[in-house]
């Protein structure tokens, strides 16, 4: 089988927000390391499960590994990347 194409960069746990109201998710704001300083920080829920198929969160200051990844019909190769622009 075939891998994605994809990138991973480190990232930090700077926030854990708490929800307004009880039906609402608390949520974890990553800074991403390497990301232009406006699109740094991501939040998402706070909701993990481990290996063991038990639900964790995040803690405070844990540091972190953001991955993205695209199927290899959405990608070109480097060479072509000026042409979609």
């Amino acid at each position: 089988m075939k891998e994605k194409p994809s990138t991973t960069l480190p990232a930090t746990v700077e926030k854990i927000i708490k929800p307004i109201t009880p039906d609402d998710p608390e949520k974890a704001q990553i800074s991403i390391e390497g990301a232009d300083d406006l699109y740094r920080e991501i939040r998402i829920e706070n909701a993990l499960t481990d290996e063991n198929g038990d639900k964790v969160r995040l803690k405070l200051g844990a540091e972190v590994e953001v991955t993205v990844e695209a199927p290899r019909d959405a990608t070109v190769p480097q060479d072509d990347a000026e042409d979609e622009e």
